[in-house]
């Protein structure tokens, strides 16, 4: 009977592999010299700190400057309730995915023009592939 029962990791371990996974998607999507560099979780929060923190939060109902990034990927632009969006990005249209948002962190007036960021905004493509990494890592989705 002891054969037949199945041990399961535990949730954090899982969780890590689903984040893990879908860090890897992003990278192998990415250029190539994006894909070459080794995941690593300090280095992804730190982008996300030195680039996103000031404005942003990961923490649910957190608003700040920006809206908080709390499960952002698969979140409709613009449609966070209790944050005062630009109207360019209420009218997006769009759902937030891995691709869109990268593109947004490194021009997001070519993503939604009029937006708030636009005087914050332009990562390189580099920290944007690493916030990416972290908010899919803390439950960007």
């Amino acid at each position: 009977m002891e054969a037949q029962m199945q041990t399961r990791p535990p949730t954090s371990v899982r969780l890590r592999a689903i984040a893990g996974a879908g860090a890897l998607t992003l990278l192998l999507s990415a250029p190539s010299s994006l894909a070459q560099q080794p995941a690593n979780d300090e280095a992804a929060q730190q982008a996300f700190n030195n680039s996103c923190r000031t404005c942003h939060s990961v923490k649910e109902g957190d608003n700040r400057l920006g809206p908080n990034l709390n499960k952002i990927l698969g979140r409709k632009a613009g449609a966070l309730p209790n944050y005062n969006y630009s109207p360019s990005m209420k009218e997006a249209g769009f759902v937030w995915d891995q691709d869109k948002l990268t593109r947004f962190l490194i021009k997001p007036d070519e993503v939604v023009s009029g937006n708030k960021m636009q005087p914050y905004g332009g990562v390189s493509a580099d920290e944007a592939a690493k916030v990416v990494a972290y908010l899919l890592a803390v439950g960007g989705q």
